[in-house]
């Protein structure tokens, strides 16, 4: 009879274990997509169409788009219960988490100048 893989892996040194249990642990945090996130998260299609207002399909919908608007994207990922945040890694340069972007219930903040409809008189 075969060895299962637990039985290879405690065979192995403990530096080796530890190696295969921290990629272990990298991959978990990764998801191919919506679909696996929202299973992650325990929740159905139709809690998340309810948490959204829109109907499953809509749901569906959204877990199959290659592309879609960031406020689409937070609406879904606080439907299921997270909270999306942006990071935008540059070369040589540490991560910048971009605040707001895609969210809607942030204002626009406005240039500094002038009001609408002042004027300035020349003199």
């Amino acid at each position: 009879m075969g060895r299962s893989i637990d039985q290879v892996i405690a065979s192995l040194p403990r530096d080796q274990q530890e190696q295969i249990e921290a990629r272990y642990d990298e991959l978990r945090q990764e998801v191919e997509g919506l679909r696996e996130l929202r299973q992650i998260a325990g929740k159905a299609q139709e809690d998340v169409a309810a948490a959204l207002n829109i109907k499953q399909p809509s749901v569906s919908k959204i877990e199959n788009q290659a592309d879609m608007y960031l406020s689409t994207l937070r609406g879904y990922v606080e439907a299921i219960g997270g909270k999306l945040e942006l990071t935008v890694k540059l070369p040589a340069r540490p991560p910048v988490r971009i605040e707001h972007l895609g969210d809607l219930t942030q204002p626009a903040a406005k240039p500094p100048g002038r009001r609408a409809g002042s004027r300035r008189r020349l003199a």
